[in-house]
């Protein structure tokens, strides 16, 4: 019988391959009830609603991304780390869409709770960038311009932003060269008024 052997575990690795395929924002409790070929109340026995289902595949996005990238930092420092995170980044991303823009998803503290995974992303952030001699609030600041450069990039990258017939990967590699001088030229306590005075 088709629901033989659904558990949360499969039902949530199947909504991440659905959401990599069609799309996070177009993964349906109904799309997903489908492809295991039963009625949309089967599944309600291992997943509250769509909400919750969408929690859960965050989740798993945000264990599988800092899995990623442990593995390629590990035995790494400097710009190596922050080159091999980066690139980790990026290949998650890019293989799995529908999983990455999960991970974007603002979740309820109480989520986040039931699982490390996006504070083991967050360890794996801070301990790169104490590499470059960096402490609070400084590793806040430097991570969430790391965050969004990365972003920034992929999403354009994916979405075919970049028009121009120069080779994304080497673009790629020049803004890492300017990450890394940036965060080794880090100056300790400066700030800047947002709106353009020192």
């Amino acid at each position: 019988m088709a629901r033989a052997g659904l558990t949360a575990q499969r039902v949530t690795e199947a909504a991440a391959d659905l959401a990599d395929t069609v799309g996070f924002e177009n993964m349906t409790v109904s799309a997903l009830a489908r492809s295991f070929g039963v009625k949309d109340a089967s599944l309600y026995s291992h997943v509250r609603n769509l909400k919750d289902l969408r929690e859960r595949v965050a989740l798993l996005a945000a264990g599988e991304l800092a899995d990623h990238i442990a593995a390629a930092v590990a035995g790494r420092s400097g710009r190596d780390a922050m080159a091999a995170f980066a690139n980790a980044y990026r290949e998650y991303a890019l293989a799995h869409p529908g999983r990455y823009a999960a991970t974007q998803v603002r979740l309820d503290p109480a989520v986040l709770a039931e699982s490390t995974a996006y504070a083991r992303n967050i360890e794996l952030t801070h301990a790169m960038l104490r590499a470059y001699d960096l402490a609070e609030p400084d590793l806040t600041d430097a991570g969430r311009l790391l965050r969004s450069a990365f972003h920034g990039y992929i999403t354009l990258e994916a979405n075919g932003g970049f028009g121009h017939s120069r080779d994304v990967r080497a673009s790629w590699g020049r803004a890492l060269d300017a990450l890394h001088f940036t965060l080794e030229h880090w100056r300790t306590g400066c700030t800047t008024d947002p709106e353009g005075s020192a």
